[in-house]
């Protein structure tokens, strides 16, 4: 194994070890995407276009697999913002019921 190739292989090491999403970067987006990926999304991500990444996008989780769209895409616009009331919506009502149950417990030991 010649010099130059251990100096690029620990180079390479380092740079995935300081940067490690590098590697996991959008670099293609996709604007038409069916409805049966939209339906089955799991997660999402945005990527921003500074830093590691130069491609603004919106990472689509499937069952291990990713999706990169745009961003600016309608049906992406209101997947996410569908996602984000969601998410909202069922943290909120487990605080409610959390603090339905300690009341009813203070209650019932007075």
């Amino acid at each position: 194994v010649s010099l130059i190739s251990v100096l690029f292989l620990t180079l390479l090491l380092l740079f995935s070890a300081l940067f490690p999403g590098a590697f996991d970067c959008c670099t293609k987006i996709s604007d038409e995407i069916p409805k049966g990926i939209l339906r089955r999304v799991a997660r999402f991500e945005i990527q921003e276009a500074d830093g590691l990444c130069h491609l603004a996008a919106v990472i689509l989780h499937i069952k291990g697999k990713k999706f990169c769209v745009n961003p600016r895409n309608r049906k992406v616009k209101k997947i996410l913002k569908k996602m984000k009331h969601k998410i909202h919506r069922s943290k909120s009502h487990v605080r409610k019921q959390r603090r339905i149950r300690i009341t009813k417990q203070k209650e019932q030991k007075q």
